[in-house]
């Protein structure tokens, strides 16, 4: 089976509005975090060369090359997410007749649901660099193409929400609880200053239209 990156738009949006669980909201988040991370890309190649923003080139040079690293991340995420759903499914789909089935099942899911949140966390840090990202593009970016560094704050900012949902939804089933505090602990202050920057960005950009 291709992976969802090799996919149509309109394959994978016929999958996401399927019965089938994946993909689902994690995979929808990595694609927005990437589109975000493209979108920079892009305001940085319409930028770059053009003498007008000479000033900026070498500026736009360094962002370039985060954004496409950060896209190529954020890609991978989509199948990252995909993966371990499904390895979770398939341990809520083990035997349970026995106590000694019951207890490996039990094992198997607590274990599973820790990588679980680790998807999606990783995701949203990753979508918080790439609302970072878009701020510069919208500082200094080609004042032509200036929307869509606006289009790429409200990505990220939409990726990095969603991705928090997962990971609210797979800490609360952890009996770990130390665990489980210390990855809110870790996306809490992921999202701590979120709201404040990207409305910050989009307010630079549409300033600037």
């Amino acid at each position: 089976m291709s992976e969802i990156k090799d996919k149509s738009i309109e394959q994978f949006l016929n999958e996401l509005a399927s019965k089938a669980a994946t993909p689902g909201g994690g995979s929808a988040a990595a694609v927005m975090g990437a589109q975000s991370a493209a979108l920079t890309s892009m305001v940085c190649n319409l930028t770059i060369g053009k003498p007008k923003y000479a000033e900026v080139e070498n500026d736009m040079q360094a962002l370039l090359a985060k954004s496409e690293t950060l896209r190529i991340k954020l890609t991978e995420m989509i199948k990252a997410d995909v993966d371990v759903f499904d390895r979770l499914m398939a341990c809520y789909g083990m035997a349970k007749e026995t106590d000694q089935e019951k207890a490996l099942r039990s094992a198997k899911i607590q274990e599973t649901l820790k990588d679980a949140t680790q998807v999606p966390l990783d995701c949203a840090k990753a979508c918080a660099e790439a609302i970072a990202l878009s701020r510069i593009a919208a500082e200094k970016g080609n004042l032509g193409v200036i929307s869509d560094a606006g289009v790429a704050v409200m990505a990220g900012y939409a990726a990095l929400k969603s991705a928090a949902l997962n990971v609210y939804i797979n800490t609360g089933s952890l009996k770990d609880q130390a665990f489980a505090e210390e990855k809110l602990a870790e996306l809490e202050a992921v999202l701590k200053n979120a709201d404040v920057d990207s409305e910050e960005t989009y307010q630079i950009v549409k300033k600037k239209l």
